[in-house]
């Protein structure tokens, strides 16, 4: 195994995640939406779980990425709000700005390696992201 062999290996390279926690069974609660999502897209997954629900940044945050949200037994997107809030793509755009700033300053918090239906996913247990996410959302939502 050399210096390729890391490059471009799709592992994530942070220790298995504790599978008595409360993230592992936070993200166990979604696992069925979080196979269906990893069914759709090869990008890496990041789950930052949150109660009866998880938000999953998709690719390589903060720099290329999308976001999707597991709730209420159901996966939306960017795109839902898209079609749902009729967001402009400049609107996104800001989203986007808002959701990566976010990120960065959560860039800090430990992350973990979990496995959901054989595929690896990176868990980040980190109350204070997933606030900023969800009420990042919640604006677009609400308005």
């Amino acid at each position: 195994m050399g210096l390729f062999s890391n490059l471009f290996s799709s592992k994530p390279d942070f220790p298995a995640i504790d599978p008595a926690s409360t993230a592992a069974s936070r993200v166990a609660e979604v696992e069925k939406q979080l196979d269906e999502l990893s069914s759709k897209v090869k990008d890496q997954l990041e789950v930052i779980p949150s109660e009866h629900a998880a938000y999953v940044f998709i690719g390589k945050p903060p720099k290329k990425f999308g976001l999707a949200w597991i709730h209420d037994g159901k996966v939306s997107g960017l795109n839902t709000l898209v079609e749902e809030h009729g967001l402009s793509a400049i609107e996104v755009e800001k989203v986007l700005d808002q959701l990566r700033q976010a990120y960065e300053r959560n860039s800090d918090v430990q992350r973990y390696c979990a496995s959901v239906h054989n595929r690896d996913v990176v868990v980040t247990p980190s109350a204070r992201l997933e606030k900023e996410v969800h009420e990042i959302i919640d604006d677009v939502v609400q308005h």
